[in-house]
């Protein structure tokens, strides 16, 4: 599939998104709703932060992931020795032309799974906040665009996790949404075995259900969905809510309000809908702003969790009833 500018409306992209639900749930047992959240992330054109115990299948997720989408994928382990131009890459000699080539590093790719994030010093970890943000990297003063589509799947670990450094809140801020999956129930662990003996080795594979250009031309029809005033004056009012709570000391940046749209709009076109409703901005608004939260210090302390705050925040916003059309132009280019 080479034609890279392939339309697509808005209705296709829910029977393709869940088919891509299913391969990777043959691999990743149970999750469902985290699984949706990841593959959101993704479909909303962002990068997902992953933040769990070691051992939890987000290193299986993003590979399943790249797996079912037809994405090139790379994984890089991020270590406390690690340098940004492990990242990003490096210009090295080149003996036979007597010059100097630049060897492209990891992050060149479609899907990066930074493993571990929170493991390397902030200097490294800025390596990928130009490639997030910008879709490109600059090294030794040249510039180099990034192929798209670009996402990155980061993990990380508990702060409270030993030898890990936190993320700084701009890096956190260019995730567009942070998922947890927690522990497996007991069927879904037994399953997790089941499969592994049943298969007799220990890779899993997934055939790619989609491929880039068409995850491209499914990205491209969620700009159809539309987005009535009052629900994107709903979305503004959550955001804006959480930097008055009272026990937060820094809340979500518009980046957060930019999220919240991007996510309910895929959420709707997985329900089946054209239009986002404010059922669709409830789903995603403890996984969209709960990370751009920084709590007062006694909070930390009391161990009130960001979700908590957001939770409250949905409680005290009162929720728009309305049908009525937006006031901006729904065409394409809007």
């Amino acid at each position: 599939m080479n034609d890279v500018d392939r339309s697509m409306s808005a209705a296709e992209v829910g029977p393709l998104a869940r088919s891509v639900l299913e391969a990777v749930g043959q691999v990743v047992v149970g999750k469902r709703d985290a699984l949706e959240l990841v593959l959101a992330g993704i479909l909303a054109g962002g990068h997902v932060l992953l933040e769990d115990l070691p051992g939890l299948g987000k290193t299986l997720t993003a590979r399943s992931f790249a797996q079912a989408l037809g994405l090139d994928f790379r994984r890089l382990q991020f270590t406390p020795d690690l340098l940004p131009a492990d990242v990003t890459g490096s210009f090295l000699y080149d003996q036979r032309s007597g010059d100097f080539s630049f060897r492209a590093g990891p992050v060149f790719t479609n899907l990066l799974l930074a493993d571990e994030i929170n493991r390397t010093p902030p200097k490294t970890q800025s390596a990928l906040l130009e490639a997030m943000q910008e879709k490109q990297v600059s090294v030794e003063g040249v510039t180099y665009k990034l192929d798209e589509p670009f996402h990155v799947l980061a993990t990380a670990n508990p702060i409270e996790y030993e030898g890990t450094y936190p993320l700084p809140e701009a890096q956190l801020d260019r995730f567009l949404l942070r998922v947890s999956f927690g522990y497996p129930e007991a069927e879904e662990e037994w399953e997790v075995l089941r499969r592994r003996m049943a298969r007799r080795r220990e890779e899993a594979d997934i055939k790619p259900v989609v491929d880039a250009a068409t995850l491209r031309a499914m990205q491209a029809a969620l700009e159809d969905v539309v987005v009535e005033d009052s629900v994107g004056r709903y979305i503004v009012a959550l955001t804006a809510a959480t930097r008055e709570h009272p026990s937060v000391l820094v809340g979500a940046s518009p980046r957060g309000s930019l999220a919240l749209l991007l996510l309910s709009r895929v959420r709707a076109v997985m329900a089946g809908r054209d239009y986002v409703v404010p059922e669709d901005v409830k789903e995603v608004a403890a996984p969209a702003l709960a990370h751009r939260i920084t709590l007062r210090p006694e909070m930390w302390l009391r161990r009130v969790d960001p979700s908590f705050v957001v939770g409250e925040v949905l409680e005290a916003t009162p929720a728009p009833a309305s049908g009525a059309l937006p006031s901006y132009a729904a065409g394409p280019g809007h």
